[in-house]
């Protein structure tokens, strides 16, 4: 595929603001969005599968992937837990010809945004209020009270962090967040949406 001008669009939004959901929505309407699929040392949750939602990676395996400079950014964002972009996805994502679609946490948002510049194009994705967001993280019933608390406290530090991002999109009302999602990337990739 000759002349193809490979973007990147970055999903991003403090845990549990949805950004999973419009992920699944963006993907449905644009068939040239690939995703990229980070690296986590994190546990696997029930219904995730490797290779589709995550690689899931021992902390030993993932500190050698940044001791070999494979990732395009990686944090450790709670204790002994890293996520990771390989460039290698990013590659493999271009090489397709497909534009490559991120759904990561601010951090990684934010150095994806300094390397890749005007080839990407960042969402920022928040609650319509704090309180909606805590009700949310505990409807998942996934999590400890413990770590319900930490993922709040790190949202609140996030949230800071909105008015850098290319487009805030508030996930009140998921059909307008989705309309919304759709039109903004559709004009940042220049490309009609499929219904």
């Amino acid at each position: 595929m000759t002349g193809f001008d490979g973007k990147i669009l970055i999903l991003t939004a403090p845990s549990g603001a949805g950004k999973t959901t419009i992920k699944s929505y963006l993907m449905q309407c644009f068939p040239s969005l690939g995703f990229s699929i980070s690296v986590t040392t994190r546990k696997q949750r029930a219904q995730e599968q490797e290779g589709v939602d995550y690689y899931f990676r021992s902390v030993s395996e993932f500190q050698v992937l940044i001791a070999e400079d494979a990732f395009a950014e990686y944090e450790m964002v709670y204790e002994d837990q890293y996520y990771g972009s390989l460039k290698s996805e990013i590659e493999r994502i271009w090489g397709l010809g497909q534009h490559v679609l991120f759904d990561i946490d601010v951090n990684g948002a934010i150095s994806l945004k300094k390397l890749y510049e005007e080839k990407a194009f960042t969402i920022f994705i928040k609650p319509p209020s704090f309180e909606i967001l805590e009700e949310r993280l505990k409807l998942r019933k996934s999590e400890t009270p413990e770590v319900i608390a930490t993922r709040l406290e790190k949202a609140r530090h996030e949230l800071e962090y909105e008015p850098i991002f290319d487009f805030v999109l508030v996930n009140d009302q998921l059909e307008v967040s989705r309309k919304e999602a759709e039109i903004v990337t559709e004009r940042f990739l220049m490309i009609q949406a499929q219904h």
